[in-house]
Order: C-alpha cells, then sequence, then structure tokens
C-alpha cells in the first residue's frame, strides 16, 4: 500500500495510507504504527495512529542533536521515514492483535435504538443484534473522550447516518453504531450515535495502567448477554 507524507505544522508528520477507511488500511495502519513504536528513532516523542494515518511529532532540538540539519528538518525525517517504509515488506509479520471480548446486553433500557435501528433495517431486532454481534471490529483510533473507540466491521446492513438529535447524556458503556463504524462510550458524555446496547465493562479507568481497555489495532467481539449477567458483571471489581 502506497503511503503519503505530509507536515503537520512544524513539529509532525503526517503518514496518509489511504483517503477512505477500508478493509486494507487499518491492518497497515497498525502494522506500521508497531514498527515506528519499536524502532525509537531520535526526535520522535509521540505517535498517533488514526483511520487512514499516522501522525508522528517530534523534538526539533532532539532531531538536530542526533545530526538531523539545522533546515527542513520535516523534509528529512521525511526522507528517512519513506527509505524505512520502502524496506518494510507488506507482509511483514506483526505480533498478533489482541482479541478482546466485550459482553453486551442489547435492546430495552441497555438499548433504546435497537428497535428503531432494526424498523431502519427491515429486520427483527434479534437479527440485528445477530449481526452486530457476530461481525468482528478493529480498533480504528481512539478520540473524542478518552478510551472512545471507533470500530471498523459493522456490517453494511446497519449502516445509517448518526441520530438527527443528539443525546445530552448517553450512559457509560453504550454500545452504538452510525456511519458505518461501531464504538462504545467510555463514560457518560453526549452524543448522537444509535444506541443498541450496553457494556458492563470500564473502558475507561485514569488509574489503570494503561487507562484505557481498547489500544489502536485491537479486534473487537460482542457477547450477547441477559440483563441478570449484566448487572453480576457490573457488580465484580
Amino acid at each position: 500500500m502506497e503511503s503519503r507524507i505530509t507536515a503537520l505544522g512544524d513539529r509532525a508528520l503526517v503518514i496518509e495510507f489511504a483517503r477512505q477507511i477500508g478493509d486494507e488500511a487499518p491492518s497497515r495502519i497498525h502494522q506500521v504504527y508497531s514498527w515506528l513504536s519499536g524502532a525509537r528513532f531520535a526526535g520522535v516523542t509521540e505517535l498517533i495512529p488514526a483511520a487512514t494515518t499516522v501522525t508522528v511529532f517530534y523534538d526539533a532540538i532532539a532531531l538536530k542533536e542526533s545530526g538531523a540539519p539545522k533546515q527542513d528538518l520535516a523534509g528529512w525525517l521525511s526522507s528517512r521515514l519513506k527509505r524505512r517504509l520502502e524496506l518494510l515488506p507488506e507482509a511483514a509479520e506483526l505480533s498478533p492483535a489482541r482479541l478482546i471480548e466485550l459482553p453486551v446486553c442489547y435492546g430495552d433500557d441497555f438499548g433504546p435504538d435497537l428497535k428503531s435501528i432494526a424498523a431502519r433495517a427491515e429486520r427483527s431486532p434479534e437479527e440485528v443484534i445477530a449481526l452486530h454481534s457476530e461481525a468482528e471490529y478493529v480498533v480504528l483510533q481512539l478520540g473524542f473522550a478518552p478510551g472512545f473507540p471507533y470500530l471498523h466491521g459493522l456490517p453494511e446492513a446497519l449502516s445509517f447516518p448518526r441520530r438527527e438529535t443528539p443525546r445530552t447524556r448517553v450512559p457509560a458503556g453504550s454500545v452504538a453504531i452510525a456511519n458505518g463504524q461501531s464504538c462504545v462510550y467510555p463514560s457518560e458524555i453526549p452524543g448522537g450515535w444509535h444506541v443498541l446496547g450496553r457494556t458492563p465493562l470500564r473502558l475507561f479507568q485514569p488509574d489503570r495502567e494503561p487507562p484505557t481497555l481498547l489500544q489502536p489495532g485491537d479486534r473487537v467481539k460482542f457477547r450477547p448477554i441477559s440483563a441478570s449477567e449484566f448487572e453480576r458483571l457490573e457488580a465484580s471489581p
């Protein structure tokens, strides 16, 4: 997969792998992100993987101290990255991505939009649950709120625009869909996605290391559970 590198201000470069989200880009982004994380480039301070890009933040002073020219740091680092990317095979072996199972109680108070989505999809609520839970997703990126995962892999039959009127409060753990993706609300925040259910697992805990349950590149499966199992899991430490 070809990539394009552009400057983002004077402290970052964006490596773009695709213009639109597709099945190939997430695996390549995870591959490059994992490789760059282990390469330990002098002067690189942070790597941010996203749906179609990896952003490389750098410290200009550290780069110069490592031998970079005083002028055109972005061009110099861009050339180094391009040379390294050319040496990285398309099928380079990766450590297997984690598979995270999230238990979800669908419908009723847990998923207030399940019936309306079923009507729009011309399917029964049970069929919508099956479609959503049988798919496997990949975490494209975290954003919008701490620990908020954007999940690629939603079946086309469930791809609908966001709600016309966002909710001012969406409970933590709400599992929702919109615009061809799924997500899980890590905390109680406003949101405009269609809520199908809720997981009792905590996706974001500031005192946990790492604080986010899901990481970019992780694979995710949803497992339907009953309301009683939800209450049991929610009460467990």
